[in-house]
């Protein structure tokens, strides 16, 4: 249920028709809840239509004019609800880990290769979180030290966005643990 609590997030931030929705996931949102195009513009509709979000009057011809949603006050309570719902941690269920598991009884051929591959992605990743937040906090920036209090922005977008990088840096210090092990035959 937590794509509709994503799309009532991001319309409380900024008023937005489909199209601008579908591009701020891909710059934000999209990290760590994706969605496509498709499933966000199924999803205004369902909200709309059960009264959490409305489309804004058109300002001038409606003919060819984007639709722009706006969040309702029954929308802003459903969101705050869900915020204050408890939720247990979903295990983590990832096929590469499973793969390495299953490694360990079929050999290790072809292993080595995919694991340097996520490796690269995941450094990747993490410079592109790092980036975004020298950019959008000040961390690390103009003397800054990594890791220092966000000098501009939202302090629990900041949170979001350093999990973010807390997660990549364990990927990446994971995949070279057992990229280590691999290569001393463990």
């Amino acid at each position: 249920m937590s794509l509709p609590h994503a799309i009532l997030t991001a319309l409380l931030e900024k008023p937005s028709s489909g199209l601008e929705l579908t591009r701020r996931f891909d710059r934000s949102i999209g990290y760590f809840w994706s969605a496509t195009h498709q499933q966000i513009y199924r999803e205004l509709g369902r909200l709309e239509k059960s009264g959490l979000i409305r489309t804004l009057p058109a300002q001038g011809p409606s003919r060819g004019s984007k639709k722009e949603y706006e969040v309702l006050a029954a929308g802003r309570d459903e969101l705050a609800a869900w915020v204050a719902r408890p939720e247990d941690p979903r295990p983590i269920r990832d096929p590469l880990l499973l793969r390495v598991r299953a490694a360990g009884v079929v050999g290790v051929e072809g292993l080595t290769e995919e694991l340097r591959r996520h490796l690269a992605l995941h450094r990747r990743q993490l410079t592109e979180y790092e980036a975004i937040e020298a950019r959008d906090f000040g961390a690390g920036a103009a003397g800054e030290p990594a890791g220092a209090e966000a000098s501009a922005g939202d302090p629990l977008q900041h949170l979001v966005l350093r999990g973010g990088i807390d997660l990549e840096t364990f990927w990446v210090a994971w995949l070279e643990r057992a990229l280590g092990e691999l290569e001393r035959g463990g």
